[in-house]
């Protein structure tokens, strides 16, 4: 029934995305096009479901979530459109399909990238089913903005390619994906939260300290993968972080002890919803998804 629950979300996310990007058609084309085949292409929308699961959790209409919903997923495709340009990984696969940049040009993929980032914002600005206090609204700006800045994101990846080459602790690397991968995951879940404006704060505070320990758990797992996958079921190419020198968890601590970590991390995330109903059970059901999934 949950995993029902998790399809719908998707539908969901996946139609809303399509209405609020730009048109194909609409000028300039090129451009929209590679908007929406960034967005479009494919993806597991974990984001988007986690705005979802963690607005039903504190009771907020359904309606009111698309926007926020939409606005992560703009932001994590953008980041994916440049992490995989030559500057950065260079990466010619994402979902089973070219890379933007491989698909459109560098310079349209970059492009495309900057569009879908202040699509994001716009979209938390004027969407019309969303919380409409505007003190809500500018809180909502704020997570998105401190998640996806240099305090968050990008502040992450460019402690990632500072190690490149060096042997990270586990501190230096948890702190890494704190801000590269867990920021907008962590965000997720506010922006999900937040739109129901009588949120308790004890409330927001656990569905807080489980994106924390998710945001962590879902890096450790794609680490996994990248020695343990096949390009085939992950749809991108597979050993690129050893063959980059990255820095990664089972590089510190063995694929075994990695395993662990995650799973620690995984206890701590349901930990956090323990005194919660079924109103939380997606939540629960993400978290086993992210550190089991294949792909």
């Amino acid at each position: 029934m949950v995993a029902e629950l998790i399809r719908q979300y998707q539908a969901r996310a996946n139609q809303a995305l399509g209405q609020r990007l730009p048109a194909a058609d609409l000028h300039p084309t090129d451009l929209h096009q590679a908007m929406r085949y960034a967005v479009l292409g494919g993806g597991k929308r974990i984001r988007p479901v986690l705005v979802y699961s963690a607005g039903a959790a504190t009771g907020a209409v359904p309606e009111s979530l698309d926007g926020p919903a939409c606005a992560v997923e703009f932001i994590h495709a953008y980041s994916l459109i440049h992490d995989d340009l030559p500057a950065m990984d260079n990466d010619d696969l994402r979902h089973g399909q070219p890379s933007c940049h491989k698909a459109f040009g560098e310079a349209l993929a970059i492009l495309a990238g900057d569009a879908l980032q202040a699509l994001a914002f716009q979209v938390l600005g004027q969407d019309p089913a969303m919380i409409p206090d505007p003190a809500v609204r500018l809180r909502m700006l704020d997570v998105l903005a401190l998640a996806a800045g240099s305090r968050g994101m990008v502040g992450g990846q460019a402690i990632d390619l500072a190690a490149v080459g060096r042997e990270l602790s586990l501190v230096e690397l948890e702190n890494m994906h704190i801000h590269k991968t867990g920021a907008l995951i962590r965000a997720s879940v506010l922006l999900g939260a937040l739109s129901q404006p009588r949120v308790e704060p004890a409330l927001l505070e656990r569905l807080d300290r489980y994106a924390k320990c998710i945001g962590l758990a879902f890096q450790i797992r794609d680490d996994i993968l990248d020695v343990i996958g096949d390009t085939a079921t992950l749809g991108k190419t597979t050993g690129t972080d050893r063959a980059l020198d990255k820095p990664t968890y089972p590089a510190l601590l063995g694929l075994d002890g990695a395993r662990e970590h995650a799973r620690a991390l995984y206890e701590a995330a349901l930990a956090s919803l323990e005194p919660l109903g079924p109103e939380v059970d997606p939540l629960r059901w993400i978290a086993g998804y992210i550190v089991e999934r294949a792909h």
